[in-house]
């Protein structure tokens, strides 16, 4: 697709509405704040297409399974976060006549995503029936400091006529899913009712009684006077909502300030829903337009302050960063353990909205470094909060013991099915273990470890004792029958990262085994009675640790993705014909699969979770084998990469990739912006600059930064957050400066050299 999008450092801006683009807009200029988002949907009436999605976290409905052949084992739902009631609603009729864009000629048509203030806008001219034109100015945003509170203005301006404007802001619960298995709608009535300045809808859902209340108010002026107007109230099945009717001239300007409040039964008494609502919306609506912009803007200047990259020199890769560090700020805010990251975020429905592995291997690393550490925290706490669900789904596949996490989730049960991934991709496990030591590495929280991390990485360990094969013959451990990162595979033995990461798993296990041995004695003794945990079993642990049997190619150097992988042609992507691409949009499954394409890093994912355990040269050797293999058709595989690029020096390599992974959904790399944004690869996109061209590393309580500028760009910044200290990183052509943006001192090693760098102060250092 061609490019579409003005370049603006701090804005994304779309000129010339293209109907045929709508629903690729709606998901990238969609807004949220952790607990609410909603989808660039008009706020009036829209017949053309359109994805309608306005989603509140952690509200999901468990749709039943639909597969062709069921399998013991298979869940029997895919919890999916709700399309829930339609807040944003301001029907505009003109003289009679409704206005949709979808049936009048628009000019003049601008669509802006304010990144620096959180909000969106949008400015268009319709010429209706008989030439009469009118002038429509919007701007909403959903509240970074009252988190139930949406917010609307919408401006309409008759240009060459006297008009007579029925407007009619409403609530919708009368909405559904697209993805739902079997064209359900899952909401229910529960009330609806009208205050004296407001009105309020209640609806629930179907299953798991779920009860969610949207209240309104509305305030209109005249050419910035507010008007006294007594309207209509309407009134339907899941919907609620007020008539008026306003008398405009040429210019005059008619402004509707919508107010909406929207409380779920996750926070809220099921008695307590309207008047909850009721207080906020009261509350915000009090504060009024102004004021509550005043607080966006405060919000988000606080967030840029922790999390900002620069780039100088390069508009496109500048805008990129900044779009994909905003959609992870919207998305995940941190204050609620109960909640995580679903891989799209609040800007649409695919995946459902649920929590993969995702979380865990690409976003953690973002809010590690740009948030306080209690919010990485609570994303692990969320894990730990589900290892009883996690130990129950390993019971259901048949195993004995341990904890098997589910790889796709909402409250900690298994609800993906498909075969090869539900059974099969069980790396996932890994991923959650690693990121107990991420955290742990990062923020030096030992304490973790005895109050949550050992019961989660014994559970895994236990399942990964369970899971492996011993071969008597061979005097080998092995893991058959899996699928790994890559998914073009399914069904394999002895994946090397699976295999890899189930060893390091169990490593890492009897690490704080030892470290709470010898550090916390007591919690140590209380561990090991609540996990019935005995000799016997770490004893199993360490044999298999010495035991596994790895994949390898003597001749290459390499390790293998998986037994029998030399087998297939080994043709690389560059000498496909371009019609082929993407694979999974041109090939059959059966080819995919007998092919040696890669979706996404799989040896080189081990590589890179696991990089203090390899040098450079066995890095290079996989890396150049594998990367040419790879068609990148996962969002997750560019940012991985662009990392080991440039730690083997591939300048170009791993600007391509930046480029690849910045601007996914911005230029439609996959052709699937339309089902919402690649929202867990924009983590990946984050890491790509500050792990990848920053060069970070953690070492011994010791932050280690080998940066490099990729040479496309003038000078690059970021921002980390370690340990009390907040940093300000620039690599400019010649030097880098390191500025402690707080009183607390900070240890760095830079290229190798240890620096102090002390409170409200600076080093410089040449490169």
């Amino acid at each position: 697709m061609k490019p579409y999008l003005k370049l603006d450092p701090w804005n994304i801006v779309e000129e010339d509405f293209q109907p045929h683009l709508h629903e690729i807009s709606e998901s990238i200029f969609s807004i949220g704040n952790g607990y609410m988002g909603q989808r660039a949907n008009f706020e009036e009436s829209y017949s053309g297409p359109s994805l309608q999605g306005s989603y509140m976290a952690g509200v999901y409905y468990p749709d039943k399974t639909r597969v062709g052949w069921w399998k013991n084992g298979y869940p029997e739902y895919f919890a999916k976060v709700l399309n829930s009631t339609n807040w944003i609603g301001i029907d505009i009729d003109i003289d009679g006549q409704p206005l949709d864009l979808a049936n009048c000629k628009v000019k003049d048509f601008t669509r802006v995503l304010n990144m620096k203030e959180g909000t969106l806008s949008r400015s268009f001219t319709a010429e209706l029936e008989g030439g009469k034109e009118i002038r429509v100015e919007a701007i909403r945003f959903v509240s970074m400091t009252r988190h139930e509170i949406g917010v609307i203005r919408y401006a309409v301006t008759p240009l060459n006529f006297e008009a007579t404007f029925t407007v009619t802001p409403y609530l919708d619960g009368d909405v559904q899913n697209r993805d739902a298995n079997y064209d359900e709608k899952f909401w229910t009535e529960v009330s609806k009712e009208f205050g004296e300045h407001d009105a309020a809808l209640t609806v629930k859902t179907k299953k798991l009684d779920f009860h969610l209340t949207s209240v309104m108010t509305f305030e209109i002026s005249k050419n910035g006077e507010l008007l006294d107007i007594k309207p209509e109230q309407l009134a339907k099945e899941k919907y609620v909502g007020f008539r008026a009717q306003v008398e405009a001239s040429a210019n005059e300007q008619i402004a509707i300030y919508k107010y909406a409040a929207n409380v779920t039964s996750r926070d809220h008494g099921l008695g307590q829903l309207v008047d909850a609502g009721r207080t906020a919306l009261q509350s915000a609506a009090e504060a009024g337009f102004q004021a509550l912009h005043r607080e966006q803007v405060q919000a988000w200047a606080d967030k840029w302050q922790d999390s900002d990259i620069v780039i100088e020199g390069d508009v496109a890769a500048q805008q990129a960063i900044r779009f994909n560090i905003f959609q992870l700020n919207q998305t995940y805010s941190g204050e609620d353990d109960r909640l995580n990251i679903g891989p799209k975020g609040f800007t649409g429905e695919k995946y459902g909205g649920s929590t993969y592995w995702d979380t865990e291997a690409y976003c953690l690393p973002f809010y590690l470094s740009t948030a306080d550490s209690s919010i990485a925290r609570n994303l692990l706490i969320y894990r730990y909060k589900h290892l009883e669900k996690a130990k129950e789904n390993a019971r259901k596949l048949g195993f004995a013991k341990g904890a098997l996490y589910p790889m796709v989730t909402m409250n900690g049960e298994e609800c993906h099915n498909e075969w090869e991934i539900t059974f099969e991709e069980i790396h996932r496990n890994g991923a959650i273990a690693y990121a107990i030591y991420n955290y742990v590495n990062y923020t030096g929280d030992f304490a973790y470890l005895g109050q949550y991390g050992l019961e989660v990485l014994a559970e895994i360990s236990r399942f990964w004792e369970e899971r492996v094969n011993y071969v008597a013959a061979k005097g080998q451990y092995m893991i058959l029958g899996v699928t790994g990162p890559n998914e073009y595979e399914n069904n394999v033995n002895n994946n090397w990262y699976t295999n890899r990461i189930a060893c390091w798993t169990m490593e890492y296990t009897l690490e704080v085994l030892d470290y709470l041995r010898e550090n916390e004695p007591s919690r140590y003794r209380e561990l090991i009675e609540k996990l019935q945990l005995s000799e016997a079993e770490t004893a199993k642990w360490q044999d298999i640790i010495d035991k596994m049997y790895y994949p390898y190619d003597p001749e290459r150097q390499i390790f293998l993705q998986q037994d029998g992988f030399l087998d297939k042609d080994l043709t690389p992507v560059k000498e496909l014909d371009p019609k082929h691409l993407p694979l999974n949009q041109n090939w059959s499954w059966d080819r995919i699969l007998r092919s040696a394409y890669i979706k996404q890093a799989d040896v080189l994912q081990g590589l890179f979770f696991l990089g203090d355990r390899y040098d450079l040269e066995t890095k290079k050797r996989n890396f150049d084998f594998y990367e040419p293999l790879t068609v990148h058709e996962s969002s997750l595989s560019p940012c991985v990469h662009s990392i080991i690029a440039c730690e083997l020096g591939y300048k170009e390599k791993a600007y391509e990739m930046y480029l690849r992974t910045s601007r996914l959904d911005l230029d439609n790399y996959n052709n699937d912006t339309e089902d919402g944004c690649h929202t867990t690869s924009m983590a990946g996109t984050w890491m790509s600059v500050v792990y990848g061209f920053g060069g970070l590393k953690v070492k011994d309580g010791v932050l280690h930064l080998n940066p490099f500028n990729p040479g496309h760009w003038k000078s690059f910044s970021f921002k980390v957050m370690f340990r009390g200290s907040r940093l300000k990183v620039t690599v400019g052509e010649h030097e880098v400066v390191i500025a402690n943006e707080s009183e607390v001192p900070a240890d760095v090693q830079v290229y190798g050299k240890e620096y102090t760098v002390g409170g409200m102060s600076h080093v410089k250092v040449e490169h």
